[in-house]
């Protein structure tokens, strides 16, 4: 059984294919999360008034209490739809880099 060299890992083309979908995703992922995040910061910024807005007559909630609970809302979705694609695809390409190496 003859383990590879960390360059035949890193030229591996299974290995190449991994590293690129894990970046690709992460890199989306990052930039929904970005926008999402900052989008309510600018909105917090740059319109108050909009935000302080009473969502129905006397009732204290303003518009930017469900924004903000939807902003955390949307962080969490993000975070399942990496765990999702982890569980469901990345970890199986794992254990096939994993035992290509392993394996020689």
């Amino acid at each position: 059984m003859s383990k590879k060299t960390v360059h035949e890992i890193l030229e591996d083309e299974d290995f190449k294919a991994l590293s690129s979908q894990k970046n690709v995703i992460s890199i989306i992922l990052t930039i929904l999360e970005l926008v999402l995040y900052f989008g309510f910061i600018a909105l917090i910024a740059f319109n108050k008034p909009f935000l302080s807005q009473k969502l129905s007559g006397e009732g204290a909630t303003t518009i930017g209490i469900p924004i903000a609970v939807g902003t955390i809302l949307g962080s969490w979705v993000f975070t399942g739809i990496y765990i999702f694609w982890a569980n469901s695809k990345y970890d199986a390409e794992v254990k096939k880099v994993k035992d290509n190496i392993i394996g020689g």
